[in-house]
């Protein structure tokens, strides 16, 4: 992933090309878009003709106090109020579904997007990053493209056809207000620049202020504990006084913008009426024609606000259409070829008919692998694992025990060298596929926000209530679920908030065992638990490895007493292998490692 820093970003100049590819996306609704600017068009003439028919009254019915022609007045105003609202309501829908259409093309198409990309994406983007792009990005977007358009398209036709009416009603007159344009595009750039350059300034900051909130609340406990509550205060307080600083020059160039342009169209209806008034009173022009001017002046500068103000959205909305684009387009590290896709399905739309059954051998094969960042971690490792067979992985923090994890689940690919799984490489078969087969329980496992029930549920679908208890009675989590005023509807919170590790970790244990995965991945799974729920969750590892091939990574080394086979890894090789009883006979690595550990937890009960 190419990523880019927020602060690159914001400071990015215009590219059209990133435009086209999100004007591209419109496609479907265009007729929308069309209508909507349609509406636009005809909004512009109608608000040019306006004075035109006030000037008819003036000229030909209140000068001349013919009253004849007062109902011919009245009916064209009568229409064109209701052109004017039928526009305004057409405008107003159409733009609206543009808006709301657009909004959920982007996110539709960047959740997609998400679904498809590899654990490695995820591994090295912020959460906050992505969430931004799939809300405040798209809104942004979708609102600037919907109403930011229409009203485009409005003002500059408004600007065309009031000038174009103001040359064939008067040009002497209408020279005097051309003369303001180049006063009016010197002040809309100049005040416009600087408050763009003080709205990047606020996003920067914003984004900073939002960073200290998330490690505020996520912090609190530690926060406490070590006693910073002033020093976070202090910190947060700099940052948002820099925020603040920053709002009020943005607000104060913006509070003199309006005022400024305000003043020039005065200045300019001041030489319209001195002149043009010496003009009507010496019977050159009609007094009609005045007010035509006057009116057409304060109609004119009032696009010219409206245009610098969309522009200047543009310009910010920029950063957010290439974060944007930058996340649909992203490529995956890891993906299914064509080939793979039309016969297994992609990450999305599973091809399950064409799915052949794993059996759960699995083999590396000459492997070597590199993060992108990072000293090689596995050099030419080769490895056998038999169907059925459990192998508990064990070695100090580095060894590499993660990482062989990782490349059996392809969260990541090997840099050189095969995994085949059933004796074919699993590149040759779909991420869907391997996923399907596989279960994986965190050292730290996560609940969704819901019901006990619902989460257990989400290892399979289609499974009954009482396939669903049975395996919560399997992994000893349905004694403490009962126990709850809900029972399997007690609300777990957000991410679990409401249960202890413990809990969640055998809930989690039911829910891979639902899932009936032909190969188990066990990533530190008693390393946060109390010794009665370890034995609890022994219980259940010992009813979820029967039959699978599974990995078991190891804090608590008496957890993998039965395993079939223990690797004892150092620096991505393997030093030692065999049985517990093998290893303890052999007084090596292991040896050391079980008997320290043995020690150190006697000496603890013993305290």
């Amino acid at each position: 992933m190419n990523y880019i820093d927020e602060e690159e970003f914001t400071e990015s100049k215009f590219d059209i090309n990133v435009w086209i590819k999100i004007f591209k996306m419109m496609g479907p609704f265009k007729k929308h878009l069309i209508l909507g600017i349609l509406s636009a068009v005809v909004l512009a003439i109608t608000d040019a003709v306006y004075p035109q028919i006030n000037r008819y009254a003036i000229d030909n019915i209140a000068v001349t106090k013919d009253l004849t022609l007062l109902p011919y007045f009245i009916g064209a105003y009568v229409v064109l109020m209701f052109v004017i609202g039928g526009m305004v309501y057409s405008f107003i829908i159409h733009a609206g579904q543009v808006q709301q259409k657009l909004s959920y093309t982007l996110r539709k198409q960047a959740f997609e997007k998400l679904q498809k990309l590899p654990f490695s994406y995820y591994d090295k983007t912020p959460v906050g990053w992505i969430m931004a792009r799939m809300t405040s990005d798209s809104r942004k977007l979708s609102d600037i493209l919907s109403w930011g358009m229409i009203d485009l398209s409005w003002g500059l036709l408004m600007m065309i056809f009031i000038t174009l009416f103001m040359f064939l009603t008067n040009w002497q007159l209408a020279l005097i207000v051309m003369v303001s344009i180049p006063f009016l595009i010197f002040v809309s750039v100049y005040f416009r620049k600087k408050i763009l350059y003080s709205y990047r300034k606020i996003r920067k900051q914003n984004s900073k202020i939002t960073g200290a909130f998330n490690e505020g609340i996520t912090g609190a406990k530690t926060t406490k504990t070590l006693v910073l509550e002033e020093q976070n205060f202090n910190d947060f307080d700099r940052l948002t006084s820099s925020m603040r600083r920053h709002s009020i020059r943005a607000a104060i160039f913006a509070g003199l913008y309006f005022p400024t342009i305000l003043f020039i169209a005065s200045i300019t209806t001041g030489f319209i009426m001195y002149y043009g008034g010496n003009e009507a009173a010496v019977g050159m022009i009609e007094i009609g024609v005045l007010y035509v001017f006057i009116a057409y002046v304060g109609s004119f500068f009032e696009p010219v606000m409206q245009l610098a103000n969309i522009l200047a959205r543009f310009q910010q909305a920029q950063a957010s259409a290439e974060r944007l684009i930058s996340l649909i387009e992203e490529e995956p590290e890891i993906w299914d070829t064509d080939e793979v896709i039309e016969t297994y399905g992609d990450a999305i739309t599973f091809k399950r008919d064409n799915w052949e059954k794993l059996h759960g051998k699995i083999e590396f094969r000459n492997v070597t692998f590199k993060y992108s960042k990072g000293e090689t971690v596995l050099e030419n490792f080769n490895l056998t694992v038999n169907a059925g067979e459990a192998i508990a992985l064990v070695g100090h923090t580095g060894a590499g025990k993660s990482t062989i994890v990782n490349l059996v689940c392809r969260f990541y690919e090997p840099t050189s060298g095969k995994i085949l799984i059933d004796d074919k490489d699993y590149k040759d078969r779909s991420l869907g596929w391997l996923h399907a087969n596989l279960g994986y329980v965190l050292q730290s496992p996560h609940l969704f926000s819901g019901t006990i029930y619902d989460n257990i549920k989400y290892g399979n679908q289609d499974a009954t209530r009482e396939e669903i208890i049975e395996a919560a009675i399997l992994v000893e989590a349905h004694d403490f679920i009962v126990t709850f005023e809900d029972g399997y509807e007690t609300m777990v919170g957000e991410g679990g908030a409401r249960l202890s590790v413990g809990q969640k970790q055998l809930i989690s244990f039911a829910r891979a065992l639902i899932a009936d995965p032909k190969i188990l991945i066990l990533d530190e799974a008693t390393s946060s638990v109390d010794t009665k729920t370890e034995k609890s969750i022994q219980h259940a590892i010992d009813t979820l490895l029967n039959g699978r091939t599974s990995f078991i990574v190891a804090h608590r080394l008496s957890t993998i007493v039965k395993a079939d086979r223990i690797l004892v890894l150092d620096k991505g090789k393997i030093i030692e292998a065999g049985t517990h009883k093998e290893l303890i006979t052999q007084k090596g690595s292991y040896y050391q490692l079980y008997t320290n550990q043995f020690i150190d937890e006697t000496g603890q009960k013993d305290a």
